[in-house]
């Protein structure tokens, strides 16, 4: 039997960042051709166009020459401390546009088209366990142009097969230490005696990338699922603590913690942790890899 991408092309945006390379990795895996925009600046391999979403011409030529079947939109200001907020809005709105319309303007359409939003959009809620039904309450810039992005993309849901997902906190193998997890494994993975961090009193739902890519793959494949919009997430919360008890568990000892007042994000996000019902109704079930696993191979990698 045939793998469910054999004989179609694949469109992944921002295929050199990180959640990309685990994506193209699950699609090549499942017979997809894949094709990927990277960053302006870095040298192209095959299949591969360097080229900036705000690059309405560039992109309009690269959906031309890839003819994808299915688009995986994952390039983005993607860090919520970015510095230049303009940049934000400019890449995580217009340069989203600007995919949509030239994928509306192809002559081949696409059977999907996956619009990576953020569980960032939820911002502070009292719902203890967020579905996707629960009123948005943006609390930064990166969170705001997302949810800009999902209302922008509404335009475009009679031309296009769209589908949204909004991943919650999810880490993994070559993750930038400017995340939270990736700093802790790398602090402990130095033997370091001590760490600076924000707020410790923070529960977040951490999901293994490998989970994330392979929900992907799995949406794009389900008709059910254009239209919708979907939590990618474990279903379980970790507080900060737990995640420094189970590397103090991994690397065999404890690290000194302090608190950095500069680390503590005004407008702060207390607990986020998703309901992935939805997604699992339309995509089947999901492979949970629990949080020690992911450090752990985080640590040993």
């Amino acid at each position: 039997m045939a793998a469910e991408g054999t004989g179609k092309r694949a469109l992944i945006t921002g295929l050199s960042g990180f959640t990309g390379h685990y994506v193209a990795q699950e699609l090549r895996a499942a017979g997809y051709e894949v094709f990927g925009t990277i960053t302006p600046g870095h040298a192209p391999g095959e299949r591969e166009y360097a080229v900036d979403l705000n690059d309405r011409a560039g992109l309009a030529a690269v959906v031309r020459e890839a003819q994808p079947d299915v688009v995986v939109h994952l390039a983005a200001i993607a860090f919520v401390a970015h510095g230049d907020v303009e940049q934000i809005y400019r890449v995580n709105v217009v340069g989203t546009r600007n995919l949509l319309e030239a994928l509306a303007a192809s002559p081949k359409k696409p059977s999907a088209v996956l619009l990576a939003s953020s569980a960032n959009i939820y911002g502070n809620t009292d719902v203890g366990v967020i579905h996707e039904d629960v009123p948005a309450a943006p609390a930064n810039d990166y969170a705001v142009s997302k949810l800009s992005m999902e209302y922008m993309a509404r335009l475009w849901q009679d031309k296009l097969p769209l589908i949204v997902v909004r991943p919650f906190n999810y880490t993994g193998v070559g993750q930038h230490e400017n995340f939270l997890l990736p700093k802790i494994v790398s602090h402990f993975r130095r033997k370091a005696a001590d760490i600076e961090l924000g707020n410790l009193h923070v529960w977040r739902d951490f999901s293994d990338v490998r989970m994330v890519a392979a929900s992907y793959r799995k949406l794009l494949a389900a008709p059910v699922a254009v239209g919708g919009a979907f939590n990618i997430c474990s279903g379980h919360a970790y507080s900060l603590g737990e995640a420094l008890d189970m590397m103090a568990d991994i690397a065999g000892y404890k690290i000194n913690v302090h608190v950095n007042p500069a680390f503590v994000r005004a407008n702060e996000v207390v607990r986020l942790v998703g309901d992935n019902r939805r997604l699992v109704a339309a995509a089947g079930a999901l492979d949970i890899v629990p949080l020690a696993d992911t450090l752990r191979w985080m640590y040993s990698a």
